[in-house]
């Protein structure tokens, strides 16, 4: 019985010291794979100073209005993922796409990411790079909210708003998915700082399954690809992206109480989900109208949520039509 208990202790020993040894190894192989990809990880845009923080901007093009363009919660990094809209746009208007806090090149804040904070950090920003309205505003996703919140706090500098599968405030205000406490939750940040999240990205299976519903990211370099991976390695889960899903019920009723239909022209375009989308989502799509007098919907076939991965050509046109307006 003694010999039982002494190669049972043994035996728990030498599996905690493994397990130490495991963890101790993927923290440094995370925490030295992170330093080096921050040399590489180069801002192809300017960075400004914001409240005391660094925020990136991209711009491009050329005319009187620009585009500005709000990336999706999650979006590692905006001026890939924007890469087929803002080429196709560049001949004939200017553009502007920015990185909020947390994402892209943009730095960390410690700064609570409601939406007031958000419109008046983006607002800044354009007036300290010297952008000039009339802006159109493009929403994806989750950057809906702070482009109405932008348009509603800086309406006269707005021309028109674009959306691109975003969701609506009311859409948001009642969206009881609690995604904050699985992105921030142990498990995931677990996952993150021991290195095992960068280790399942070192499979080009696993990569090209994120990039599924980006259409496989088919209109971006390859040069670029590999640039959107390592914005992800670097970007995923951080304080700030967690902290804007926490917001995102109050955020959509700070809009909402906020309402009143905008006087310039408001386009919904809401993919289709190659037929499987959801009626709540497609019903909260097509009230979506109400936040405009002149507004309309449409729904592009065959993209799934990152419409303008699917059909950039499409898109364009529609943000060129108002920046003609």
């Amino acid at each position: 019985m003694k010999k039982w208990r002494r190669r049972l202790f043994k035996t728990f020993i030498f599996g905690a010291v493994a397990v130490l040894l495991l963890l101790v190894t993927g923290l440094i192989y995370q925490q030295v794979s992170t330093r080096q990809d921050q040399k590489t990880f180069i801002p192809p845009g300017k960075l400004y100073s914001i409240h005391g923080d660094n925020m990136h901007l991209y711009t491009g093009g050329q005319g009187d209005a620009t585009v500005v363009l709000a990336s999706g919660w999650g979006t590692a990094d905006p001026y890939v993922d924007y890469y087929p809209l803002y080429e196709k746009l560049a001949p004939y208007t200017k553009f502007a796409v920015y990185d909020r806090f947390g994402y892209g090149y943009s730095d960390m804040t410690d700064k609570k990411r409601d939406v007031d904070t958000v419109a008046d950090e983006l607002h800044e920003l354009l007036e300290i790079s010297g952008q000039k309205p009339p802006y159109v505003l493009v929403g994806h996703s989750l950057g809906s909210l702070e482009t109405l919140r932008f348009a509603q706090k800086y309406p006269d500098e707005v021309q028109g708003i674009v959306m691109l599968d975003g969701g609506s405030p009311e859409y948001y205000a009642n969206d009881t998915d609690d995604i904050a406490s699985v992105i921030g939750g142990f498990m995931n940040q677990f996952r993150i700082k021991t290195g095992l999240f960068r280790l399942t990205l070192q499979s080009n299976a696993v990569v090209e399954a994120s990039n599924a519903n980006r259409n496989g990211l088919t209109f971006v370099p390859d040069e670029l690809k590999k640039i959107d991976t390592t914005a992800l390695l670097l970007n995923y889960g951080n304080a700030n992206t967690v902290d804007e899903l926490r917001e995102m019920t109050a955020n959509a009723k700070v809009v909402v109480d906020n309402k009143k239909p905008f006087p310039f022209p408001l386009t919904i375009l809401t993919a289709d989900y190659f037929g499987a989308s959801e009626p709540i989502w497609d019903k909260t799509q097509a009230e979506f109208t109400s936040w405009s007098k002149q507004s309309k919907q449409i729904t592009i076939k065959d993209t799934e949520h990152y419409i303008h991965q699917y059909h950039p050509d499409l898109v364009a046109n529609e943000i060129l039509e108002l920046v003609k307006k």
